[in-house]
Formats: C-alpha cells, structure tokens, sequence
C-alpha cells in the first residue's frame, strides 16, 4: 500500500493514479452486485467519468460534473432512484479511496 500523502494528492493523477483506478474499478463492482447493470454502467460512463476526487479537511469528496441527471442517457430511471443511487455511489467512492489508501478504521 502507497503511503498517503494529502499534498501529494493535489496532483493525484501523477502520484496516485493505480490507487484511484483501483477505489473506481471497486466502488464500481461493489455497486454492479447491489443495483441494475445497465444503471450502474451508465452512472459509471456518463457521470463519474467527470467526476473529480479531492481530498479537503481529512476526508475524500467526490465533485460530480454539474446536473448529473441530464448526463445520464440509454437508461430509464426516476431522479429520485437516480439521486439515492448515485448518492450511495459516491459514497462507496469515498469509502474505497479511504480504504485503499489506508485512511479507514
């Protein structure tokens, strides 16, 4: 496991850019197991691909891209299941980037 570095982290893509894969890559098959495939992969493809990790006043954030609901295409879902979703996905982010940099427990 890398050692965390919050200003490192300012240039995360350069310093951390394995870890972020991996806290996607298990955000992403955590979700895939709980909700619709097809949500899941148009969440993952058309929102969070414009998302962007920062990490302020010890905690991970996830900056979504503005109206996220207007992004999602090919899909039919409610923006109310929409927002539980994606909240629940964003969520799952910030607890895989803590895990996998060793910031959880």
């Amino acid at each position: 496991m890398t050692e965390f570095d919050p200003e490192k982290f300012e240039d995360k893509y350069v310093h951390y850019f394995p870890e972020l894969q991996r806290a996607y890559k298990n955000a992403f098959s955590t979700m895939n197991d709980e909700y619709d495939s097809n949500l899941i992969h148009a969440i993952d493809q058309q929102i969070l691909n414009e998302s962007e990790p920062v990490y302020e006043d010890g905690e991970f954030h996830i900056r979504l891209p503005e109206n996220p609901e207007e992004r999602l295409t090919g899909v039919v879902v409610d923006d109310e299941k929409l927002d539980a979703v994606l909240e629940h996905y964003v969520e799952e982010l910030r607890a895989e980037h803590r895990r996998v940099f060793g910031l959880s427990g």
